[in-house]
């Protein structure tokens, strides 16, 4: 099948590299010329392990090119998807100013029949009013060509996309029920047969549930963090041992261990975003969503409860060590990072930074060009620090030997954002150990 993507983010990129995988013909779209430029030559403007890989074969093979003309690819292919962000714009609602100006080009420009595929995360309703728009403007044109929209959401988690993509806990789909978009779904099932062949379940319903489903997943696994987030106040004032907790609620089976590690709150360019999206969505319908709400105001608290004892441990002018700048491993993604918002404070406060990171410190750069030191290893960014501040758990950071990392700082503060050292062990390194929800 011949596929148009447009947007090479992080859902477009990926999604476009596994549907050619996957045997599909795929044309990127992109508006940026710098961004196809570099991913024509084979490079991927994003960090995820594999995906450059994909890239690189499926551009050989001719089953995946790049192009920032859609008008030029849209009388070649039968399916067009919409992979461009929906940013948190004003009141913290999504900003579908790119959904629609994608859905407009296309009605203004198609030649034949096609299917509009919306990948991004859009609130409820929004598919519909992409269907509306691009009938009017087909309409006006006086032609009679039929491109219904369908939902699509993607549920990938940075670092692990590829994968998520190509082995789905499932794919879903949101078609309108009107009878005459039996071809519809036919379309679909041919375009993730590949998937679905393997025993991955393709669930079909309407395009309203579709949409909500995206937004009702992130809030569910957002709020388990802030569950066990929660408890970290508690167990810090009362003795407990967050870790012995997690692993105990963990174990029952009706629960699961996913999501249940605390540390210093959820970031990344879905949950915050979705979360308040969600809640944005729900007053719009007078629904009240208490529960998301508070996994907000928690995650909130969580970080700023964090920065706050750094903060009340450092001397006038201090140094910093971070480690890890990214919101989470095996991505360079810094999209509601915890440390651009601890940068901003150290700042603030007129502390010296230095800092490490396997793969976004290009990205922070560009951000504090001159008021972070860059370290080219994990030791280097200590030397001479007041405080170390642990707040993504690559690899990297989990085998450091805490005694040479003593050795070259100045104090002896260590903060484990992510708990992945042992108070014991840091301790016996002459270190001053803070990790979260350890009593």
């Amino acid at each position: 099948m011949k596929l148009a993507i447009v947007g090479t983010g992080y859902v477009g990129l990926v999604s476009a590299a596994c549907l050619a995988e996957l045997g599909h013909e795929v044309i990127c779209v992109d508006i940026d010329p710098e961004k196809i430029r570099i991913l024509s030559s084979g490079k991927s403007t994003i960090y995820e392990p594999g995906l450059e890989d994909l890239l690189v074969r499926n551009r050989e093979s001719g089953r995946l090119s790049f192009t920032t003309d859609l008008l030029s690819v849209l009388n070649t292919v039968q399916v067009v998807f919409s992979a461009v962000a929906t940013p948190e714009g004003e009141n913290h609602a999504a900003d579908l100013h790119a959904v629609f100006a994608v859905a407009q080009s296309i009605a203004e420009h198609a030649t034949k029949d096609l299917i509009f595929v919306n990948k991004s995360t859009v609130p409820v309703g929004t598919a519909k009013k992409c269907e509306e728009r691009m009938a009017d403007i087909l309409r006006k044109r006086g032609v009679s060509f039929s491109i219904p929209v369908v939902s699509n959401p993607e549920f990938l988690r940075e670092g692990m996309a590829v994968n998520d993509t190509l082995m789905p806990d499932r794919v879903v789909v949101g078609i309108d029920g009107d009878v005459r978009n039996h071809h519809v779904k036919t379309v679909m099932e041919e375009l993730y047969r590949p998937i679905t062949r393997v025993g991955r379940p393709l669930l079909f319903m309407n395009r309203e549930s579709a949409e909500i489903v995206k937004y009702a997943s992130n809030s569910y696994l957002a709020t388990r963090i802030s569950f066990i987030n929660m408890l970290t106040q508690f167990t810090e004032k009362t003795g407990g041992n967050i870790r012995h907790i997690s692993a105990a609620l963990g174990l029952d089976h009706r629960i699961g261990q996913k999501f249940l590690h605390a540390g210093i709150g959820y970031g990344g360019s879905c949950f915050p975003k979705d979360v308040k999206a969600f809640l944005s969505t729900a007053k719009e319908y007078g629904v009240s969503f208490d529960i998301v709400e508070a996994t907000d105001r928690i995650n909130a608290n969580q970080r700023r409860r964090f920065f706050d004892r750094i903060l009340s441990v450092l001397p006038k002018k201090g140094r910093v060590c971070l480690w890890g700048l990214s919101f989470k491993p095996r991505t360079d993604d810094i999209r509601e990072a915890p440390s651009l918002d601890l940068i901003r404070l150290l700042i603030k406060n007129k502390h010296t930074i230095a800092a490490y990171d396997p793969f976004a410190m290009e990205h922070v750069r560009k951000l504090f060009p001159e008021s972070i030191l860059y370290a080219q290893k994990p030791l280097e960014a200590a030397e001479g620090a007041d405080a170390i501040a642990l707040l993504t758990e690559w690899d990297v950071f989990r085998g450091l030997d805490l005694t040479s990392v003593r050795g070259v700082m100045r104090g002896c503060h260590f903060f484990d954002g992510r708990n992945i050292y042992e108070p014991a062990q840091a301790t016996a390194a002459g270190l001053t150990y803070y990790g979260v929800g350890m009593g």
